[in-house]
Parts: structure tokens; sequence; C-alpha cells
């Protein structure tokens, strides 16, 4: 154990009396303000409304209601998730004093179990990164090492949950932006199946990729949030009406006669060392857990980046339209002669920065007209491809796929700022998933020696549509087999492996 309880731990432990809910928000608290001036993870923090939630935990506790087995809890939310008593400013000048008039139906979901809103995590601005530098109100920096990023766009949430600042943290992930910062944080963090968990309150950047999904530092504390978030909402029609099943009650029976299936592709060569050493030892363990590793081929994933970086603009040019500066968010000031298209002009360049610009005129170039059926419509053909390839190695009867989550471990702050290529790669192994809306899961698998510095890496294992319940269980293996379980930034009171 690091010292720092997860979110399962402490919920028992408010609800069995050895502890109160009150007395562990006032310690996430002291944590946040604490972890702030060193890591910039977050946008606001609750300290009144959130020590009011964790008071009103203790009242119906000791009123004998029966609650959830994590309420108490403080809980991070990414800054384009959308609450009432609180700036949603998606990390941007745009929306930088905008308050939301209604929760989002995860938010709504956690509070009606008994989790306690701590505060919102600083992001990349409109969830536009892999890095966390895009943000209008500074880089957020990676616990186990400050000079690193902490991952994107969720880097806000992954740093808050791997300083230990809080047990569990709300994502969003688009291209990866859970798995990849779980992964440079040595974090669990879930992906669920598109249209698993609600998009209602979701600022959206993608419609048809955007996810909401936990980030925690075990497979059970992120099961026990999927489990209150998932579920049909008539606020989303593109939420599911399937059931939702026991993600916690079966999670520690292992799969018999598991297979998993590991792309070619996933031992690039130019993975960073310590990915294919990760990946390579984690094939091993599941091994020695009884599973047969089939190799597999995923012919078209090489296409993943170009068409991710098609279909996400293009939709993103869409949303992004309504931010104009009449109807809400950030509005210029013009002269007296200065007329409506001024208007529209120095608001959207004054309040975007300048990653959202690029992709806002990327996605309304390839929705243009000459250039939509060569670029847009072939990118949604590519998407086709690469869907049917993930559901043609399912059909052998694989319970999951296996490859690494980044290429690289973290890297420096300022490294790759300035080659978007470069920071668009950092999401190779995940885009795939967020076309094909598979669930997905980033698993702490090892360390990079970097100098003086240990930087955690990562693993993923993609599932079937709506197969949250066996991912983690298979994670679960994985994670009780090894050590890798339950990590805290070293610096910040984390053992050190």
């Amino acid at each position: 154990m690091t010292g720092v309880p997860g979110a399962i731990e402490t919920g028992a432990a408010i609800r069995a009396g050895r502890t109160s809910a009150e007395e562990v928000c006032a310690l996430a608290l002291s944590r946040i303000d604490d972890a702030q001036p060193r890591l910039n993870a977050f946008v606001d923090v609750f300290h009144e409304r959130a020590l009011e939630m964790a008071r009103a935990v203790d009242t119906r506790l000791r009123d004998g209601e029966e609650l959830g087995p994590i309420a108490g809890v403080p809980v991070a939310l990414k800054d384009n998730i959308c609450v009432q008593w609180g700036r949603t400013t998606c990390g941007s000048r745009m929306l930088e004093r905008y308050r939301s008039p209604y929760n989002a139906t995860a938010v709504r979901r956690l509070v009606e179990s008994g989790v306690v809103i701590a505060c919102k995590t600083n992001m990349d601005e409109f969830a536009m990164g892999s890095s966390c530098e895009h943000s209008a109100f500074g880089c957020v920096r990676n616990p186990w090492d400050t000079d690193r990023v902490p991952g994107g766009s969720s880097g806000g949430s992954a740093a808050a949950v791997a300083s230990g600042a809080v047990p569990l943290a709300l994502g969003s992930d688009t291209g990866g932006s859970i798995r990849q910062p779980a992964s440079l944080c040595g974090i669990v963090g879930l992906k669920p199946t598109y249209g698993r968990v609600s998009r209602y309150g979701l600022v959206a950047y993608a419609s048809s990729l955007d996810q909401i999904g936990p980030m925690g530092r075990s497979v059970g504390d992120v099961a026990s949030a999927l489990s209150i978030v998932a579920g049909c909402d008539a606020f989303d029609a593109t939420s599911s009406e399937r059931p939702v099943p026991d993600f916690t009650g079966s999670l520690d029976e292992p799969i018999d006669g598991l297979r998993l299936g590991v792309p070619r592709l996933a031992r690039s060569a130019e993975n960073h060392p310590a990915i294919a050493d990760a990946l390579s030892q984690a094939i091993v363990t599941w091994e020695r857990l009884g599973a047969e590793i089939v190799e597999i081929d995923l012919p078209h994933a090489g296409h993943g980046i170009a068409a991710y970086y098609i279909v996400a603009p293009a939709e993103a040019s869409s949303n992004l339209a309504r931010f104009d500066g009449v109807r809400y968010g950030h509005r210029a000031a013009l002269g007296a002669e200065e007329g409506l298209e001024e208007l529209y002009r120095r608001s959207r360049s004054e309040g975007f920065g300048h990653e959202v610009r690029r992709r806002i005129l990327l996605g309304t170039h390839v929705l243009s007209s000459g250039y939509y059926d060569a670029y847009y419509n072939t990118a949604l053909k590519a998407r086709r491809l690469i869907k049917r390839d993930y559901d043609q190695a399912f059909a052998s009867d694989l319970h999951a796929i296996l490859m690494p989550t980044s290429p690289s471990p973290a890297f420096r702050i300022g490294e790759k700022v300035d080659d978007p290529l470069a920071l668009y790669l950092e999401d190779v192994y995940t885009v795939g998933v967020n076309l094909a809306g598979l669930p997905a899961i980033s698993l702490p698998a090892g360390f990079a020696e970097e100098g003086s510095k240990r930087l955690p890496v990562g693993v993923q294992l993609v599932g079937q549509a709506f197969g949250e319940a066996d991912l983690l269980r298979i994670a679960r293996m994985f994670e009780a087999a090894t050590d890798w379980g339950g990590l805290v930034a070293m610096e910040w009171g984390g053992r050190r492996d």
C-alpha cells in the first residue's frame, strides 16, 4: 500500500465510521491546495460546497441510509464537464467566466450516490491536445517529474489522482485523452464504449468520438465509478439502452480460457524501449496467468491518425461554431464603426488558443466544397475499415486486444509543442479505439528510467463493444498479479519501487 487510500478503501472507512466524509474531504482539499502551486492541475476548487456535500453524506449515513461503496469520496472533474456551482471553462479564454445552468448527467449521478465533487481540473483547451500544454490557464505538470507533461487532454485529472490529491476523477476521451495521461501518470484510465456513459453536459469536441470515463489508482476504483455514471439517459440520444451490468461483483473472478490478441503494429520499432519492455513483460504476466496470446493484424490501423485528424477537426469546426461572441462566451470589444463580421473574427481570435484555431481551420477546410469527398468522406471510409478490423479480430474468439497505450513515457514540457505532428503521433495507439467506438483501459505496467527520475508507462486493453465487465476482469487479473496498482508519485508520498 502507498499510505494514500483509494476510493473503495476510503468509502469503506467512511461507512464503518472509522472516519467521516467531512474529514476525508478536508484532507483532500488540503492536498489539492498543496499540489496546485507545483502542478497547476486545478481550475476551480469547491472548498465550501465540497464540505457541505461531505457533511450531507455523513448525515445520510447517520440516518441509516444505504449509500454506494464510494459515498463520501472526493472526486475531481475535468473542466469540460458541466456543474452548476462552478465554472466550466474547457481550459479556454472563450469560456473563462462561463457558469453552466445545469449539471452533466454523470455529475448528477455521482452526487445522488453520495460522491463529493471537490474540484475541476485543468485540461488542453476544448480537449484538443496530448500534453496539457494548450490550456489558457497554463501547462499542467506531471507529479512524477514536474519538468514533464502529464499527457492530455485529461492531464489535470490524471495529475490530481497520481499526486494523491483525490482518489478518483472523471475525464473525457475523444482520441485517447483518458488513457494516454493515465499511462504517463501511472494510474488506471477507462474509456467506455461509445454510448455507455451519457454525454449530456460534456462540452462537445467531436460528438461521434467523445466519451466520459473514470480515472483512478486501481481497477476496482474505476469499476465502482463506472457503475455509477453508466446507463441510458433521456437527455442523450446516443446513450445506449443496454442494461448496465455489475462491474464490481465479479471483478476478482479470473476469465478461464483467456485469449488476448497482440497486434503486430504494437511491437513497432518506434516505441520507446521502456514501452517495448512493458508490453513484453505484460505478455509474460498474462501467459503466466494462463492466457493464450494470439498475434493478430489490424491492417488499417496505420491510417488511424490520418482519419482521426480529419474526422475530429471536422466535427470540432461544426461544434465550436456556436462560440461567436453573440450568444455566450468571450465577446470582443468593438469600436463604433466595426460590424458583426469583425465581432465574430475578433471574438474567436481572442477567445480560442492556437491549437484550437488550427483544428477549426483544418476541419473547415476538409468540409469545404471541393475537398469534402477527397478528405472527409475518405476518412469516414477509413473509419469503417478500422472498425471492421477490430470486428474481425474479435470474431476469432478474442476476449481483448493488448497493446501499448502510448509510444513513449512523459516527455519534457516544450519538447513537442512546436511540432504538431509529433504530438499527434502520441495518440497512435489510442485513436483507433474511438473511431471504432470500443471500450479500452490503460493500466500501469512499469517504469522508464530517465536520469534520476522513474517515469510510469502503461499498457492498454481494448474490449468488445459494451464488454466493460470482462475488460475490467482481465485488467484486474493483471493488477492482482503485479505490483503496479495503487501507485502515487514518489515525491508526493508514494512508495519507491
